[in-house]
C-alpha cells in the first residue's frame, strides 16, 4: 500500500470522526432540548419546586413560601397553576395534614380575592403582595384559633405577622426568579436585584430538603455547597460569598442547628471565587479548604469527616455540571467575562446593523444621483426637431390656416416655405421682433401675410425661448441635486468606514502608562486610553485637584510626548466637582504643523463695505482652509455675493464633502438663484496639517505665490468665475509645502492694483523677494501699503490679501528628557 493510500485513509478517517462528532453534538443538543421541553414547557420544574417549597419551614412552624409561589405562578403561568398547587400540597403532606389544609385554604382565598381584584384594579399585579399579606395573616390566625381552641395570643399574632411579612417579600422575589423555571422571555443581563432574588429562591427551594440524608450525609449541606461553588466558579468571589451568606441565612432560619453553615458557605464562596482562575479544580480546592478550616475551628453540626464527605460530593456535582450550563448562567450575571463578551457582541451587532443601514442609504443616494444626472431627452436632436415642428404648427395654425395660398405654400413650395419660416425664427430678435431686410424681403415676396406671420412668430418665439430657459434651469437643478446626492453618498460611505473600526481595549497599555507616570513621581488616579493611533492619540487622565499650576501642560503632556514619540497637548480639562477633589484632563495628539495667518483688507475708495470676502477655516479633519471671494463690482450687492459664496463653501466643506464637488455645487446654486449677471471669483487653498500638502482651487481668481527662501513660485489655474458657465471642470493644483514656506493669496484689486506697472507678476515677485521679515501680518500690511502708494493713496478697487506661514507645531512646553529608560507604550501592547 502506497503513501498516497495511507493519506487517503487518514483523510477518510478524519471525515468519519468529524461526522461522528457532529452527530454526537447534534444528539446531545436534541436531548437537552427534550429535557428543557419536559421540565420547562410541561411545568415539571415548577411542580418539583412547588413540592420542595410546600415542605419548607421557617422556625420549624412557619410556611411562608407556598402562597407567594402559587400567586406568582398563577399570574405568570396560569395554565400550570393547578399543577403547582398539587406540588405544594404534596410537599406539605410530607409534614402534616394541617399544612395541606393551610396551603389549600390560602390558595382558594387568593383565587376568590383575585376575581374581585381584577374588577377593582386596572393592574392587579401591583396589589398582589398586599392581598397575599392579608390572606396569609388571616388564614394563619384562623388556623391558630382552630388548633388551640382559644383566643389568639400576642405571640401567635406576632408569628402570623412575621409569616405574612415574609410572604409579602417573597412575592417580589418569586416574580423575579420564576421566569427561570419557565420558557418565558428572559432578559440577556440580570440586574443585581434579580441575581439576589434568584439566589434567595434557590436557597428557599433547598430548605425543602432539610432532614433528607443518604448514609448520614445531609442533602441540604451537599446542595447548598454545590450552589455556592457553582456561583463562585461562574461569577467570582463577590457573587460566591453573597450566595454563601444568603443561603446560610435562609438555612439557619429554617433550622437553627445550621447556623454555623453560614460561615462555612460564605468562606467557601469567597475562596472558591478567588481560586476560579484555576478552573473547576481551583474552586473545588477553595471549598475543601474552607470546610477543613471551619471544621478544625469547631464543627457544631457533626464530625469533620462527614463535612469533608459532603463537600467532596458537592465538588463531584460541580465537575459533573456541563460547562455550557455555567457559561449560560455567566452570560446573565454582570461583571463576568462571558457577560462582557455578550455585551461586546451585541454592541458589535448593533454597529454592523447601523453600518449596513448607512451603506444602504449611501447606495440609495448614489442611485438617486445617477438618476438625476441622466442627460435630458430634450437635448437630443430629434427632440429639438420635434419642438421646432410644433412651433411651426402653432404659427401656421394662426396664419396659414385661413389663407387662400395655403395649398400652394405648403404643397408645391413646401421646402421653400419651411426654410423661410426657419430663417425668420433664427434671425428674429426676441425682444423687439426685428427681422433683417435680407430675410424679411424674401418672406414678403413669398407670403401675402408676411406682417402677420412675423408678429405671430415673434409672439410664439417669446414663449418658446421662455420654455427653453425653464427646461435649462430644471436641468441645472437636476445636476445640482445629483452632485449634492453624490457628495452625501461619499460622506456616508466614509462615516460607515469610521464606524467599522473596532474600539480596542488598552488595559495593558493603561497599566504601563500609569506605572510610568507614577514612577516619575506624578500622582495619577486613573488612566483611560481611547486611541493609540499615530497622529490620533486620545487619553483621559484623572489627576488631583491640587495640580492647579499647569502641571498637566508643563509636565504630564511633555512626558507623554516623550513616551509616545509625538507631540501630545492638553486639549481640555474638567474642574473637580468638590474642592481638592480629582478632575479629568483630555490629552490628544497635536497637529504636526501649524498655520500662522495675516490679513490685510481695504474697500474701494476707503469705504466700509467691500465686495471682497475672506475666511480662514480650520476643519475637523486636520485641514486648514484659506479662501478669498471677489463679488462682481463693488458695494453691498458684491459683498453679499462674495459673502454668500464663502458661507456656502464653509458649510459644505465642514460636512466632509470633497472640495471639487463643493465648488461645483456652489457654482450651480449661484447660477440658478440669480437672473442678472452677478458672478463671484473664488480662491481656495486646502492645507493638510499632518503632511502640509496643499490643494489650490482657483475659480476666476488672481494667482497666488509661494515664497521659499529667495524663490517665488506662482500658482494659477484657468477656471472662469462662478456662475458664468453652467457646467465646468474644476482644475486642482497640488503643491507639497515645506516648513517655513510663506503662502500669499490676493484678490485682483491687489494683483492688478499697482499703477504704471506692465508686468504685475514680476513686480509682485520682486516685492516678496525684497521682504526682510517673515511675519505674515507684516508682509500683508507691507504689500497692501506698496500697492496703495503706487496709486498715490487712492484705492480704486476692493483689495484683500491673505498670507500664511507654515511652521512646525511645537508646544509651549517641550518634552522632558528622562535619564532612565522609559518603557514605550505602543498600540500593539
Amino acid at each position: 500500500m502506497g503513501k498516497g493510500d495511507h493519506t487517503l485513509i487518514g483523510i477518510v478517517g478524519n471525515m468519519e470522526l468529524e461526522k461522528t462528532d457532529f452527530y454526537l453534538f447534534k444528539g446531545l443538543r436534541n436531548v437537552r432540548k427534550k429535557l428543557e421541553c419536559v421540565f420547562l414547557d410541561k411545568g415539571i420544574a415548577m411542580v418539583l419546586v412547588g413540592f420542595l417549597l410546600g415542605r419548607a419551614l421557617i422556625f420549624s412552624q412557619l410556611s411562608p413560601f407556598a402562597l407567594p409561589f402559587f400567586a406568582c405562578a398563577y399570574m405568570l403561568r396560569r395554565r400550570k397553576s393547578p399543577l403547582v398547587l398539587l406540588g405544594l400540597m404534596a410537599g406539605a403532606l410530607t409534614i402534616s395534614i394541617s399544612n395541606v389544609i393551610f396551603i389549600f385554604t390560602a390558595s382558594i382565598l387568593f383565587l376568590m380575592s383575585f376575581r374581585i381584584m381584577e374588577k377593582i384594579h386596572e393592574v392587579p399585579i401591583k396589589v398582589i403582595p398586599y392581598y397575599v399579606f392579608f390572606i396569609s395573616f388571616l388564614v394563619k390566625c384562623s388556623f391558630t384559633y382552630v388548633q388551640n381552641g382559644k383566643i389568639v395570643e400576642n405571640y401567635d399574632l406576632m408569628m402570623a405577622c412575621v409569616e405574612a411579612g415574609l410572604a409579602f417579600v417573597l412575592v417580589f422575589i418569586f416574580m423575579q426568579g420564576l421566569p427561570f423555571l419557565t420558557t418565558l422571555k428572559k432578559t440577556k443581563a440580570l440586574k443585581t436585584e434579580e441575581v439576589i432574588s434568584l439566589i434567595i429562591m434557590l436557597a428557599s427551594v433547598m430548605t425543602g430538603t432539610i432532614g433528607w440524608t443518604i448514609y448520614d450525609l445531609s442533602i441540604e449541606h451537599i446542595m447548598s455547597r454545590y450552589l455556592v461553588v457553582v456561583f463562585a466558579f461562574t461569577a467570582g468571589a463577590a457573587v460566591g460569598s453573597t450566595v454563601g451568606v444568603v443561603t446560610g441565612l435562609i438555612f439557619s432560619l429554617a433550622d437553627m442547628s445550621s447556623f454555623y453553615q453560614m460561615s462555612l458557605l460564605a468562606f467557601a464562596g469567597l475562596l472558591g471565587g478567588l481560586l476560579k482562575e484555576g478552573k473547576r479544580a481551583g474552586t473545588a480546592i477553595g471549598l475543601l479548604i474552607a470546610t477543613l478550616l471551619m471544621g478544625m475551628y469547631g464543627n457544631q453540626g457533626g464530625s469533620l469527616s462527614t463535612a469533608m464527605y459532603e463537600s467532596c460530593i458537592a465538588v463531584l456535582l460541580l465537575f459533573l455540571t456541563p460547562l455550557t450550563l455555567t457559561e449560560r448562567l455567566a452570560r446573565h450575571i454582570p461583571g463576568t467575562t462571558e457577560h462582557a463578551h455578550d455585551q461586546q457582541q451585541y454592541a458589535r451587532k448593533v454597529r454592523d446593523i447601523t453600518v449596513r443601514r448607512v451603506e444602504q442609504f449611501s447606495s440609495v443616494f448614489k442611485a438617486l444621483s445617477t438618476s438625476f444626472s441622466q442627460p435630458e431627452k430634450w437635448m437630443d436632436p430629434e427632440k429639438e426637431q420635434q419642438e421646432y415642428d410644433l412651433f411651426l404648427s402653432k404659427v401656421t395654425e394662426k396664419t396659414c390656416q385661413t389663407c387662400h395660398k395655403k395649398s400652394l405654400c405648403w404643397g408645391a413650395q413646401f421646402d421653400k416655405t419651411y426654410e423661410l419660416m426657419k430663417q425668420v425664427m433664427h434671425e428674429m430678435d426676441e425682444k423687439s421682433g426685428f427681422i433683417p431686410a435680407k430675410v424679411y424681403l424674401p418672406l414678403e415676396k413669398h407670403c401675402s401675410k408676411a406682417g402677420k406671420v412675423r408678429d405671430v412668430i415673434h409672439q410664439e418665439l417669446v414663449f418658446y425661448q421662455a420654455n427653453k430657459r425653464l427646461k435649462k434651469q430644471v436641468q441645472e437643478s437636476r445636476k445640482l441635486v445629483a452632485e449634492q446626492l453624490l457628495g452625501v453618498s461619499e460622506v456616508m460611505v466614509d462615516f460607515a468606514k469610521e464606524m467599522k473600526r473596532e474600539q480596542n481595549n488598552h488595559h495593558q497599555q493603561e497599566e504601563l502608562l500609569l506605572e510610568s507616570l507614577q514612577d516619575f513621581g506624578i500622582d495619577i488616579e486613573q488612566v483611560e486610553i481611547y486611541s493609540l493611533e499615530p497622529g490620533g492619540i486620545d487619553i483621559d487622565l484623572m489627576i488631583p485637584g491640587w495640580y492647579g499650576n499647569g502641571e498637566a501642560e508643563k509636565i504630564i503632556a511633555p512626558l507623554l510626548s516623550d513616551i509616545f514619540n509625538e507631540t501630545i497637548i492638553v486639549k481640555h480639562g474638567e474642574p473637580a466637582e468638590i474642592p481638592q477633589g480629582f478632575h479629568y484632563i483630555t490629552l490628544r495628539s497635536a497637529k504636526a504643523y501649524a498655520v500662522e495667518t495675516g490679513v490685510a483688507h481695504a474697500a474701494k475708495g476707503g469705504g466700509f463695505l467691500s465686495g471682497d470676502s475672506y475666511s480662514t477655516i480650520e476643519l475637523g479633519a486636520g485641514k486648514f482652509a484659506l479662501a478669498i471671494s471677489d463679488g462682481m463690482g463693488n458695494g453691498e450687492r458684491a459683498h453679499q455675493e462674495s459673502n454668500e459664496t464663502l458661507k456656502l463653501l464653509q458649510k459644505i466643506l465642514q460636512s466632509g464633502i470633497e472640495e471639487k464637488v463643493a465648488i461645483k455645487s456652489i457654482n450651480s446654486v449661484l447660477s440658478l438663484r440669480t437672473d442678472d449677471e452677478m458672478f463671484s471669483t473664488l480662491d481656495l487653498a486646502m492645507i493638510d496639517l499632518q503632511t502640509i500638502e496643499a490643494k489650490f482651487i482657483k475659480v476666476g481668481s488672481a494667482p497666488s505665490f509661494i515664497k521659499r527662501g529667495n524663490k517665488i513660485k506662482k500658482i494659477e489655474a484657468g477656471n472662469l468665475p462662478i456662475g458664468i458657465l453652467d457646467d465646468f471642470d474644476v482644475d486642482i493644483v497640488s503643491e507639497q509645502l515645506k516648513p517655513g514656506d510663506l503662502l500669499v493669496m490676493m484678490s485682483d484689486g491687489v494683483f492688478e492694483g499697482p499703477r504704471h506697472i506692465e508686468n504685475y507678476e514680476l513686480w509682485m515677485k520682486r516685492k516678496l523677494r525684497e521682504m526682510e521679515t517673515d511675519d505674515p501680518q507684516a508682509i500683508a500690511d507691507l504689500i497692501m501699503e506698496e500697492v496703495i502708494r503706487t496709486r498715490s493713496g487712492a484705492i480704486p478697487d476692493d483689495m484683500t490679501i491673505i498670507t500664511a506661514k507654515i511652521k512646525h507645531n511645537t508646544p509651549k512646553w517641550a518634552a522632558i528628557p528622562i535619564r532612565k529608560t522609559t518603557r514605550k507604550v505602543s498600540g500593539a501592547g
